[in-house]
């Protein structure tokens, strides 16, 4: 049996990330991909927007990740070439009663070290965005947009640069543990068999079921997933905004918000349709939910000028009730196996974290 000293299964952003740490860190890394190229996944089909860090519990892993990820990624992107735009957002409150939860997540951000956030009442707003209406406003200048498929072309050839590789159309079936590691048995039309010392489990969507398939992993580490489809709309016209607009958050997802893409095109979503199989399809049906949720900030749009786009699948955890989500990063300290990280629960926002994520499991992994 050939020998590795890093297997990580999945190549989707948080999977590169990861790889490209451990790679340059001076370890052997070979990525196992099932699919013919690397991001097709949640990777491929979000908002592609670079979080600032305003939405999340103050010390957890989101929250810290976020941060940190927030800057090494503007970092990285100026450094590589990647096509980005630091936008800034607008989240909109649509009356007094909203105003609150603005307040709320001002300060949240401020907790978790988001300093430049700024609280407009309906006069500034309008000076910043005429055609949009709002009772407030609370503005993130550091919230930005990121080409993810260009990113991920960047973090491998950091991967590969020292040495790492990734292997695609190898999907990865089983391991088990052994003396010195892991015996992981990739399938597809080349099946093979490697050990490796450490093993990183990043299947984002599949993560769960890649570790119920690891023997000596005790099932009841490996945590119950949910999963949320978001589905987008595209706009016809030319929108009259320079900043991402995002009502105040929904149980589940960040609301119907509008982004722009680094073409100046806009897509209207995600929403939240929890679903139990990975169909795609975004139903014709549900845009007049979209219609009635975005005319609340920007009453001008028409049903005419909404057209299907593309729809997106988050990896979301069964948690307990009351208990607030967060990315779990599992090692050996919790589940008692030497030399396997799992990563579960990697959704938003995993794209903005993801430098921070590879350099978390690095550090683990030392």
């Amino acid at each position: 049996m050939d020998q590795v000293e890093c297997i990580v299964v999945g190549a989707g952003v948080v999977g590169l990330a990861v790889a490209r740490a451990l790679a340059r860190a001076g370890r052997e890394v070979i990525v196992l991909e099932a699919e013919t190229a690397i991001g097709t996944g949640t990777s491929a089909r979000n908002s592609e927007v670079i979080h600032a860090g305003i939405y999340y519990a103050p010390g957890s892993l989101k929250a810290q990740l976020c941060v940190a990820g927030r800057a090494a990624l503007y970092d990285f992107c100026a450094s590589h070439g990647v096509p980005h735009a630091r936008l800034g957002k607008l989240i909109v409150a649509n009356g007094p009663d909203e105003v609150a939860y603005l307040e709320k997540l001002q300060a949240t951000g401020h907790a978790n070290g988001v300093d430049d956030l700024r609280l407009l009442d309906a006069a500034e707003v309008h000076a910043l965005e005429p055609a949009l209406t709002a009772h407030a406003a609370l503005l993130s200048p550091s919230t930005g947009i990121v080409d993810s498929h260009g990113l991920m072309l960047a973090l491998q050839g950091d991967l590969e640069a020292p040495g790492g590789m990734v292997a695609l159309a190898a999907p990865f079936e089983r391991a088990e543990v052994t003396g010195t590691g892991f015996a992981v048995r990739a399938g597809g039309d080349n099946p093979l068999t490697l050990g490796c010392r450490l093993l990183v489990n990043s299947a984002g969507l599949d993560a769960t079921a890649v570790a119920a398939r690891i023997s000596g992993l005790d099932a009841r580490h490996v945590p119950t997933p949910r999963f949320a489809k978001g589905n987008y709309f595209t706009c016809a016209r030319k929108v009259p905004f320079r900043h991402l607009i995002y009502p105040v958050p929904e149980p589940g997802g960040l609301g119907t918000h509008l982004t722009l893409d680094l073409g100046g095109q806009a897509r209207f979503g995600p929403d939240v349709e929890w679903v139990e199989s990975r169909d795609y399809e975004v139903d014709p049906a549900r845009k007049g939910p979209f219609l009635a949720s975005i005319q609340r900030y920007w009453p001008q749009l028409r049903a005419e000028d909404l057209s299907p786009g593309y729809s997106g699948i988050r990896p979301k955890l069964d948690w307990p009730e009351g208990a607030t989500p967060d990315f779990v990063l599992q090692g050996a300290e919790t589940h008692g196996v030497a030399g396997l990280i799992n990563l579960f629960g990697i959704e938003s926002p995993g794209l903005t974290s993801c430098l921070a994520i590879g350099d978390r499991v690095a550090e683990l992994a030392s």
